[in-house]
């Protein structure tokens, strides 16, 4: 026998009052209908970076009455007491998160190559291309994980079936590419000895 639906669904309440909602996301569209209630326009820009950053500045006057019109239910709006717009990641930020935090991306696979008795190097262009890569795939940090482990991966993997590699150098053709790291076997030379010996 099947239980009623009085004793299978039980109603379970939960306080609600330490509880923070946070919704994100991109709400394509959103910028038109903030657009419409302040009447401003988005549309007879040539350029699509001016274009951008006027949507920019309309996203920046979201109200709740406009994520409503946009769709979400009421009773959802209601428990977001803050709205706010977040702005896309820029090059010099996305540099700053893929080389300075204590766990760094690039700094993380440093660490796994020294593990492996190899020195890893990004040459500047490289450093340049993922970054750019990243802005071009308009997901924040996200894009430069991705992009970073595309990259690697198929290094890291091929690094044990080499031999008496001491250092493996990312150009910028390894990152736009997919051509091969510059493999450097033997000991390391400073540029102070390789400029003695020649």
């Amino acid at each position: 026998s099947t239980p009623s639906n009085s004793s299978a669904a039980s109603d379970v309440y939960k306080r609600q009052s330490n509880i923070l909602f946070i919704v994100g996301g991109h709400f394509d569209g959103l910028d038109k209908i903030i657009a419409q209630r302040i009447n401003k326009k988005i549309i007879g820009f040539d350029d699509s970076q001016e274009k951008e950053q006027v949507r920019t500045d309309i996203l920046k006057n979201v109200e709740p009455e406009d994520l409503i019109h946009f769709g979400l239910i009421p009773e959802l709006v209601g428990r977001l007491p803050v709205v706010v717009n977040l702005q896309p990641l820029d090059e010099e930020t996305l540099r700053e998160i893929l080389l300075e935090p204590k766990n760094a991306l690039i700094k993380q696979y440093e660490v796994l190559f020294r593990m492996d008795g190899v020195e890893l190097e990004l040459e500047e262009k490289a450093i340049d291309s993922i970054v750019k890569e990243a802005v071009k795939k308009k997901t924040g940090a996200r894009a430069l994980k991705s992009i970073v482990e595309r990259v690697f991966i198929p290094i890291t993997f091929e690094l044990p079936s080499r031999k008496n590699v001491k250092k493996v150098v990312i150009t910028s053709e390894t990152v736009r590419e997919g051509k091969e790291p510059r493999w450097i076997s033997g000991a390391i030379n400073s540029p102070a000895q390789s400029r003695s010996a020649s």
